[in-house]
């Protein structure tokens, strides 16, 4: 969507292929991604109504209320908030992981929320951290900054981005406090989080 000629240090498909080609290949991995739930999810483990919800809730994030809608606004250059953005683009993906989880796992619904919560803080987290990584890293190598998506960084600076990561880590978890009654299963939730933030820099913004 944003042109860029690589991705994760490898050249985009859309550079290799073509436009077309990258389009007909994410049109066809949406449809294998149900077919795999579907086809490799035990019957005996998991009820058919669990399946459907995470069916729905997968179709729901994707769709046009969720990130298919942050991606048109960003295009569009929309005068929306950066964070309303942000959470389309980014949060509504990781609110979909936490909650595709719990939902297989039986959790309640007061349970499913607070997932919701803490998977849509770490998705935005995740995508703020990477924005402030390439701006760190355009700056010491004394590149130009092309007009992009709009983001915490291009919109408020790294130092106001930084905070933001700082406040998505501390809302995630405080919703991980919740759900301590599952003792080390919680673990790989706070792992994924330290992650997410910790990747090459420190919060402390600079004084």
């Amino acid at each position: 969507m944003d042109d860029d000629p690589s991705r994760r240090g490898q050249p985009s498909n859309h550079t290799i292929f073509g436009v077309d080609m990258a389009i007909l290949a994410g049109d066809a991995l949406f449809p294998l991604g149900f077919r795999h739930i579907v086809s490799q999810t035990p019957p005996d483990l998991v009820p058919e109504t669990r399946l459907l919800r995470v069916i729905a809730e997968i179709a729901r994030a994707v769709g046009s209320t969720g990130m298919a809608a942050g991606q048109f606004l960003d295009l569009e250059g929309s005068t929306n908030a950066v964070d309303f953005v942000q959470e389309k683009k980014f949060g509504e993906m990781g609110q979909c992981s936490a909650v595709c989880g719990g939902l297989l796992a039986g959790a309640s619904d007061d349970e499913i929320q607070q997932l919701r919560i803490y998977g849509q803080a770490v998705g935005v987290l995740y995508q703020v951290v990477d924005d402030i990584l390439e701006a760190k890293v355009k700056k010491e190598e004394n590149e130009e900054e092309k007009k992009k998506s709009k983001s915490y960084v291009s919109v408020y600076g790294v130092e106001k981005a930084m905070e933001v990561a700082d406040e998505l880590r501390s809302q995630a978890k405080k919703e991980l406090e919740g759900l301590e009654k599952y003792g080390d299963k919680v673990l790989p939730l706070y792992s994924f989080l330290d992650y997410a933030a910790d990747r090459g820099f420190s919060f402390t913004p600079p004084v």
